[in-house]
């Protein structure tokens, strides 16, 4: 037996332009209510997988609290503790207790909680047992970012990952350290070599979304981030994602939306337009 569990990591809180590209403040503003300074409430939300065999495998680590108090109030993020780790102990576990953690991109929102709390020394890694496996693609854009997304890595992370002896580098193909039915899709319009897993479930698979679909808002097929690199790209990926979730009775795990963890895609069939219906608010310990 498999079991689910949805884990918050530590809050954002970013610009609602930049979150929804080209989309005008009289749409978005609807979906996700901004504050004074125009910022809009985002999560850093994980997904425990705990395996019949024992394994436990974390998909991501949401942004952490790595940063130091500047920056952290320069990137939006609530809470100077480190949140996904008192989540986890909250499941009676700690970060040494992880045996794989996936990572769809090494963004500092999406790794950033792999590194302890900032303390004023050194960064320093966590999750001392696990495997961490990466698009390496993903690495390889991480190893030479663009000026565009370059302030989007942590160089200290990336050293420290590959100084781990832990990397696991994959392109399509489900590594060893993965449950055989697991499945990857890669997507390169918000960052190159995105990699988004696909765990079967019954009556259809869950998707982790990542920064394709960060929340139910970005279902809208023509909805966008400005952080996205290629835009047009993300938006043929998108649909196609959709269409074949929508066909298999599949559901999407939300990162970033503040109130919903996932949801199962629906497309109607009249208008072509996507939407996320029994929707669910947090997954406990769901058995599959």
């Amino acid at each position: 037996m498999r079991t689910l569990t949805s884990l918050l990591g530590n809050s954002q809180q970013l610009d609602g332009g930049a979150m929804f590209g080209n989309a005008p403040r009289a749409v978005w503003a609807g979906w996700l209510t901004p504050d004074a300074a125009n910022r809009v409430p985002l999560a850093c939300r994980c997904l425990l997988v705990e395996e019949g065999d024992g394994r436990r495998i974390l998909l991501e680590t949401g942004i952490g609290a790595f940063f130091e108090p500047k920056l952290r109030e320069r990137y939006g993020v609530l809470e100077a503790e480190h949140v996904l780790l008192d989540a986890l102990a909250a499941q009676g576990l700690s970060d040494a207790d992880i045996d794989v953690v996936v990572l769809s991109h090494l963004h500092f929102d999406h790794a950033g909680g792999l590194l302890a709390a900032w303390d004023g020394g050194p960064a320093r890694l966590l999750f001392p047992n696990a495997q961490f496996v990466v698009g390496r693609e993903a690495w390889q854009r991480a190893l030479n970012p663009h000026p565009r997304d370059k302030a989007s890595f942590v160089p200290e992370l990336i050293a420290l990952l590959e100084a781990s002896g832990r990397l696991v580098l994959v392109d399509e193909a489900t590594p060893a350290c993965l449950p055989p039915d697991w499945r990857f899709h890669i997507s390169n319009g918000h960052t190159p070599g995105m990699l988004l897993a696909e765990i079967p479930m019954p009556g259809g698979p869950l998707l982790f979304a990542a920064d394709l679909i960060p929340g139910a808002a970005w279902v809208h097929v023509p909805i966008t981030m400005g952080y996205d690199r290629f835009p047009e790209l993300l938006i043929d990926e998108k649909r196609a994602l959709l269409q074949s979730l929508a066909a298999a009775g599949g559901r999407l795990f939300f990162t970033h939306d503040p109130q919903l963890a996932c949801g199962e895609v629906l497309l109607d069939s009249r208008t072509q337009r996507f939407s996320v219906t029994a929707t669910q608010a947090t997954l406990s310990r769901l058995a599959i």
